[in-house]
């Protein structure tokens, strides 16, 4: 790519289902919860609704007043847990590594805990420029405005919603629980197949 012609840009992207598939990990984490509290936790149900943050999912297994306990417990239990499980997602680290080669900026914005977050990056050996957690949906142009991103790219209609809410380009993949059809009615500007398809897609845009 030649440098003097093409515009480097931030990109953020999200995190599960995106950059990494964390079911596994979530997975067992919520099975260790559910054998450590007593409650009844359909792991397998929980994985197939990752986006929005835990304790959204919690609610539906424990009461209101549970929540800000079993959550911290959670977390905790996260590390143990979910960490060595999760793998990579298809192209992900190239898709990172294209955002550099374009002169660019990656960031990662997500609804997760940070510092876990942060652990599952550096597991999987993903080296972003910045990592910004618990921010959801909307919240999420908080992080993409300060850090002056002009591409968001995530799985969830949530992701959509928070690129939009920053004036970024939503870039989506039907990796999660959102197919392309409602990432496109949802307002996604460019919809890829899987973060494969990213590098030659921000090559393109990055000339344009």
């Amino acid at each position: 790519m030649d440098g003097m012609t093409s515009r480097a840009v931030t990109v953020g992207f999200d995190l599960d289902m995106t950059l990494i598939d964390s079911r596994p990990g979530i997975r067992a984490t919520y099975l260790a919860l559910s054998a450590e509290t007593g409650t009844y936790i359909d792991a397998d149900l929980a994985v197939t609704r990752l986006g929005p943050p835990l304790e959204v999912e919690l609610a539906h297994w424990f009461p209101e007043e549970a929540l800000e306990e079993v959550g911290a417990r959670y977390r905790e239990l996260y590390v143990r847990h979910a960490i060595e499980p999760t793998r990579a997602m298809p192209g992900a680290r190239e898709a990172v590594d294209a955002v550099r080669r374009a002169g660019g900026t990656a960031i990662v914005v997500t609804a997760k805990h940070e510092p876990n977050a942060k652990l599952h990056l550096e597991h999987l050996g993903i080296e972003p420029d910045a990592v910004i957690g618990w921010l959801w949906a909307e919240a999420k142009a908080e992080a993409l405005v300060e850090h002056g991103a002009g591409v968001y790219v995530g799985d969830h209609l949530g992701d959509v919603r928070g690129a939009r809410a920053a004036g970024a380009l939503s870039v989506a993949v039907p990796t999660g629980p959102c197919d392309a059809e409602e990432l496109r009615a949802a307002g996604a500007d460019v919809v890829l197949e899987d973060l494969t398809a990213f590098p030659a897609w921000l090559e393109s845009y990055a000339a344009g």
